[in-house]
């Protein structure tokens, strides 16, 4: 309840068709569906106990074979990481079935399956008020696995307070080393002017032929 998004973001796709590969017992497809997801959060309560529950990305994998019969493959859902970088995340898939090998033998045969009408039924409904959810009497079955690869940022007014502060006070220690700096050389002119005036006043006070000698020998 506490996040939004833009008015053009698109909030739902559809891959392209991907055929699949033998790896190990495995029949892996490698989609590399690239999709770009920008979210707003506004915290309303501020108290300590509440925390920002983050958004939820779900997914449903359909098969299509040769006949063009789809078949659901399984549902899944992943929260979105709360802190930035790259997170690369493996979630278990999971489909519907039906009691009796009827059902199986129409999904082989004939193709379809039983599907779900909510997607968040994956998690926790939208439509579930209440304290405890049941789902008993509902039978599923494992079916594979989703690789995500997310790269995340963040941006946050409280980033720029402090990184403003930083630079302030690198700043404020930039200047202290500049004036350091700046009266360190202030002392060596200070003390190159003292020896100066000693050697005028040591030559001013020398005798006139003495300096003359020297002047001539030089």
């Amino acid at each position: 309840p506490e996040w939004s998004s833009p008015a053009f973001q698109q909030l739902s796709g559809v891959t392209q068709t991907c055929a699949t590969k033998t790896v190990g017992w495995d029949n892996v497809a490698y989609f590399c569906y690239p999709f770009t997801l920008e979210m707003f959060f506004t915290q309303g309560d501020e108290s300590e106990d509440s925390l920002p529950q983050w958004p939820v990305l779900y997914f449903e994998v359909l098969s299509l074979d040769f006949w063009q019969r789809y078949r659901v493959e399984g549902y899944g859902s992943l929260v979105l990481p709360a802190s930035p970088g790259l997170h690369v995340l493996t979630i278990r898939t999971w489909r519907p079935v039906e009691l009796g090998t009827v059902a199986e033998l129409r999904r082989f045969f004939i193709g379809g399956s039983p599907e779900l009408e909510d997607i968040t039924y994956v998690r926790i409904p939208s439509t579930f008020k209440g304290e405890r959810l049941s789902r008993f009497g509902f039978r599923t079955e494992t079916t594979g696995s989703v690789t995500f690869r997310l790269y995340c940022l963040q941006q946050s007014k409280a980033f720029l307070e402090t990184s403003a502060l930083r630079q302030r006070m690198q700043s404020v220690l930039d200047r202290l080393g500049g004036f350091s700096q700046q009266s360190s050389v202030y002392s060596v002119l200070e003390a190159f002017q003292r020896a100066r005036r000693r050697m005028h006043e040591a030559r001013e006070s020398l005798p006139q032929d003495l300096i003359s000698t020297s002047a001539s020998i030089v």
